[in-house]
């Protein structure tokens, strides 16, 4: 079992990703996305508008651990969630998000609905049938550490492909954080806004390197280079409101 991890980890360190995270204003996501659509295509999730909505409850454990890696800087860290898509049913999973200082690497499930509606009731026996490695892990996390949700995040994604080093563009808009429920099923879900003056984040991610036009493109902008997280941000707003609401 160690020996198997081990090569489990090998892999995922030489399948590592660069990610690189610019905060923009909206201002500049205008003039960039403009750019953008003349070199680069849109992702194939990409509704009629140019965007796809995303919705995830991310997990933690009884420590907090995901939360306070992050917040710490911790070098290797790691966060669980489950994801959904333009609100349905038909496509949902478990997803881990490993990263290594700037790199990122990313692995997956799928589950029903039925799945989903066990594991937020309290079942989770259903995991130890599924033939994936992160299902175990996270069933043992469920079990030892305490693992439940701890903040749902949504947002609305514009995204690019770009053929050179498998490069991925993402502007992440309408960033918030839901304050009033754990289901992201939930039809009376309740969020708010974690950017007031509505910035959007730009996410990088590549192979071995940047095509030297988007570089280019980048190195103009004004925005900031950043290491923020939207599972910290969106569970911060949570813990604010909450603070508030005793």
């Amino acid at each position: 079992m160690i020996r198997q991890k081990q090569l489990i980890r090998q892999k995922q360190l030489t399948e590592m990703r660069h990610e690189i995270k610019i905060l923009l204003s909206y201002a500049e996501y205008l003039s960039l996305s403009a750019k953008l659509k003349c070199i680069a295509s849109p992702d194939k999730y990409s509704m009629e508008n140019g965007d796809y909505f995303i919705r995830s409850l991310y997990l933690d454990d009884i420590y907090n651990t995901a939360y306070h890696t992050k917040i710490d800087g911790t070098d290797n860290r790691k966060k669980i969630r489950i994801r959904c898509y333009n609100g349905s049913k038909d496509v949902i999973k478990f997803e881990c998000k490993n990263k290594h200082k700037d790199r990122i690497h990313k692995i997956s499930f799928p589950i029903t609905y039925e799945q989903y509606k066990m594991f937020m009731d309290g079942s989770y026996d259903f995991l130890t049938d599924i033939n994936h490695p992160l299902a175990k892990d996270i069933y043992i996390l469920v079990k030892n550490a305490g693992l439940s949700p701890s903040v749902i995040v949504d947002y609305d994604r514009e995204a690019y492909t770009h053929p050179l080093s498998n490069t991925r563009l993402t502007f992440d808009k309408n960033l918030r954080s839901c304050i009033s429920s754990y289901d992201i099923f939930n039809d009376n879900i309740y969020t708010l806004p974690v950017f007031e003056n509505g910035s959007v984040i730009f996410e990088i991610k590549y192979d071995e390197f940047i095509p030297a036009h988007i570089v280019d493109m980048i190195a103009a902008l004004r925005g900031i280079k950043t290491s923020l997280s939207k599972f910290c941000m969106c569970k911060n707003k949570l813990l604010e409101v909450k603070k508030y609401d005793i």
